[in-house]
């Protein structure tokens, strides 16, 4: 190996110890890897830099988008509701997320999948006061179980199949014959998940911090005419047990219901008192049926979707301090809406416009988003804030947000795009038929995680590059060349470290050349090699690198590198004993 390529593989060393030992975040480490290649001239610019026009990693950055529109029209939240439903076991969520999620990255790229569930698992997981990170892994690794059942489910498999009828010039594998194989796994898998997820699993980002605030507001709100809920219990609406919540009394046609009853069922035009901390108002601001019960939210004279919740705090100068917020016309004084208030921890039982607002009142209000540039210094309040992800979804387009994820997962199977295409048209669309904003998308894209996916598969081209990655591949698989169930274990174990290492896809095809070329020196047969490599390349579980999606939860579970090694290299270790036991019989030498 040259000297290149020991810095390469310094480099990659150097990298993995800073993840496992310090606190520094990936990017940042990944990005300092890549610019000392840069710097030393390992390998010029242009090849280290190519990450960051890397197809993959822009398909990345297109999907967030997309997932922005379907979580901005409330699509996905529908859905994850429908397949979670108020379930508040945390292995019970995980079986009920993973089973789905295992079936559909069979069928379609397991990118999207996931990019579409992290948010809506997110806001469940803070809903349910779980943990996300006790169900971000297991969404990770059973899209990669899944993908590994047929010929589709992964780009790599379509990549060793291309190589298996260029180089050896057999014909396709089926579409199912991974299956064989690859099902097996993907039950071992979800047990293994299933029985040891719980325990093994860290809690990172806590579901709990988010429920720490000690303001507790009072807000009414309104069940719409055509709401969903009309007709359903307290319980089945999901308004009973809310974390940080309380329906305190439902208001019916001039009479009070106190004490309310999980059973009691709801009407269209109840009103419906709850007290409760902030996150919890703004998950009420964003149900679908329900609606802030107050006269002055519909004249102000623009869209919801374009409104802002604030934080305010009513200082002694305030010109309606000591009145009520309708004799000081609130409205129309600061062209805002209180919705709520706050009052050192007390109940506030009037209604909104009854209330007289006194010093150290906190209001939640819903306004333009130009009041906190207008009021920031003003002497009325003595803070405000904004709460951001605020906005209600827009409902409305959830059927247009769902048709545009049908057109980018329809035009890849029949091949009429490419994933990369097909991922630019579907963002393009959201925004043009306005799922979400262009603003809120580029909110939504994770630059950390592009970052990391980009300095990553520049490192891992240096790799290839400097011969390093082939050397090492030839050299590991020349110790276990003695018979072909040695050259067998040697490519699985081969193709799995180059997969932690660099991208799944080099990996494969760094190995598959190598293998065949054992298995035609043995006289044997090399379809157990080619089915070996398409298992052990998807096999990343034990580091967050060597799979995207790996990569896109590793920032929203809040997780450490270690943490996919301790759950991960279990999994991996399962994967590999039943490829190497099945593939030989299945497919005999």
């Amino acid at each position: 190996m040259t000297l290149a390529g020991w810095t390469v593989v310094a480099v990659i060393v150097l990298c993995l110890i800073l993840l496992i030992k310090t606190r520094i975040s990936a990017d940042v480490i990944f990005l300092g890897g890549l610019t000392i290649l840069i710097v030393s001239q390992v390998v010029p610019a242009s090849e280290a830099l190519t990450g960051f026009s890397n197809e993959g990693m822009l398909t990345v950055a297109a999907l967030y988008v997309v997932a922005a529109g379907l979580k901005e029209t409330g699509a996905i939240q529908y859905v994850v509701n429908k397949i979670i439903g108020r379930s508040r076991s945390i292995r019970r969520a995980q079986l009920r997320v993973m089973a789905p999620v295992m079936v559909l990255s069979a069928f379609l790229n397991n990118t999207p999948v996931v990019a579409s569930f992290i948010p809506a698992l997110e806001d469940w997981a803070r809903k349910n006061r779980i943990p996300a990170s006790k169900i971000l892994i297991p969404l990770s690794y059973a899209a990669i179980l899944g993908g590994t059942c047929t010929l589709i489910g992964t780009s790599t498999n379509l990549i060793v199949n291309g190589l298996l009828i260029e180089e050896t010039a057999a014909g396709s594998l089926g579409i199912f014959e991974p299956a064989l194989v690859g099902i097996p796994c993907a039950i071992a898998g979800f047990l293994y998940l299933a029985v040891f997820g719980r325990k093994l699993l860290p809690i990172r980002g806590s579901g709990f911090d988010t429920f720490k605030d000690p303001r507790e507001y009072t807000i009414e709100m309104l069940v719409d005419t055509e709401s969903p809920m009309v007709g359903q219990t307290v319980e089945e609406a999901g308004l009973r047990n809310l974390p940080g919540l309380f329906l305190v009394e439902i208001y019916r046609e001039g009479q009070i219901m106190a004490a309310v009853d999980p059973e009691i069922r709801l009407n269209g035009n109840d009103r419906l008192i709850f007290t409760g901390i902030v996150d919890s108002i703004i998950d009420l601001q964003q149900t679908n049926g329900l609606s802030p019960a107050t006269d002055q939210l519909f004249k102000l004279d623009s869209s919801r979707r374009e409104h802002l919740l604030i934080e305010a705090v009513v200082s002694p100068t305030h010109p309606i301090n000591g009145r009520t917020i309708k004799e000081g016309r609130f409205r129309n004084l600061y062209d805002a809406v209180v919705l709520a208030v706050a009052r050192n921890g007390e109940r506030v039982k009037e209604k909104i416009g009854d209330i007289e607002l006194q010093t150290g009142d906190t209001l939640l209000l819903e306004a333009h988003p130009n009041f906190l540039q207008q009021y920031r210094n003003s002497s009325d309040y003595y803070l405000i804030s904004g709460i951001s992800n605020s906005s209600p979804p827009n409902y409305e387009k959830s059927g247009v947000a769902w048709a545009t994820l049908g057109v980018m997962i329809g035009s890849v199977a029949l091949g009429l795009l490419s994933m990369f295409q097909a991922s630019f048209l579907a963002a393009g669309m959201m925004i043009l038929f306005r799922c979400c904003r262009a603003a809120e998308a580029k909110s939504y894209i994770d630059w950390s995680v592009l970052l990391v996916i980009a300095a990553s598969l520049g490192i891992g081209n240096a790799m290839q590059e400097t011969g390093a990655a082939a050397t090492l591949a030839e050299g590991f698989l020349g110790f276990v060349e003695s018979n072909p169930y040695g050259a067998l274990i040697g490519t699985y174990i081969a193709t799995w470290i180059l997969t932690e290492m660099i991208t799944n896809n080099a990996a494969a095809v760094l190995i598959f050349p190598i293998a065949v070329s054992m298995a035609a020196s043995f006289g044997v047969n090399y379809m157990p090699f080619v089915i070996t490599i398409i298992m052990a390349a998807s096999a990343s579980f034990s580091t967050p690198i060597g799979y995207q999606t790996n990569l896109m939860v590793y920032g929203p579970g809040g997780y450490k590198f270690t943490d996919f090694t301790k759950i991960g290299l279990p999994l991996n270790l399962i994967v590999a004993t039943i490829t190497i036991i099945l593939v030989p019989m299945i497919w005999p030498f």
